[in-house]
């Protein structure tokens, strides 16, 4: 697993080239973001249970389909299960912002993700929506610290989002 900043200097590595203007201002907004993006993540380790908590519940109150029979939420196996993924997804968000590098959870998450829960029959669009509503959760308690402009913590989430749900659901 690579950082944003490693990866860029591999590339430009990689063509014999040096950082170019192009470059260094994506390494500026790297080092600019650290702060934003590392305050949430020790806001995910602290706060992981209540980030997925907060997010399931805003999740059950918009479609409370999901937690009745026949909802994919509907027996506690499921409920637990969903939940469980919620974790699994929050954890992973959270590498990706240290790395500040969205491309691991191709690898690591979404590749193969959608064939499986398409089998399981586990509905992406609802998943995606429970992931942007963890962003939300995150990002109203950074601005609880403090922390008002912490749009950049939202692109793990956001691309977990669109992997699972090619459909638009970002800002729902």
């Amino acid at each position: 697993m690579q950082d944003a900043i490693t990866a860029l200097i591999g590339r430009y590595d990689q063509l014999g080239r040096y950082l170019d203007p192009g470059a260094i201002g994506r390494m500026e907004r790297f080092y600019a973001d650290a702060a934003a993006r590392l305050a949430a993540v020790e806001i995910i380790n602290r706060e992981a249970a209540t980030i997925i908590r907060e997010a399931s519940q805003r999740l059950w109150l918009a479609d409370p389909e999901l937690l009745l029979p026949g909802g994919n939420a509907y027996t506690t196996r499921r409920l637990a299960a969903c939940l469980r993924d919620l974790d699994y997804f929050l954890r992973y968000a959270s590498y990706a912002l240290v790395a500040d590098d969205t491309r691991m959870l191709d690898e690591r998450v979404l590749n193969g993700l959608d064939d499986t829960y398409k089998s399981l029959g586990v509905p992406t669009g609802a998943t995606a929506r429970g992931i942007l509503l963890m962003a939300d959760v995150l990002q109203e308690l950074l601005r609880a610290q403090g922390l008002d402009d912490a749009t950049a913590v939202r692109a793990p989430f956001e691309h977990i989002a669109r992997g699972l749900a090619p459909i638009s659901v970002v800002g729902l």
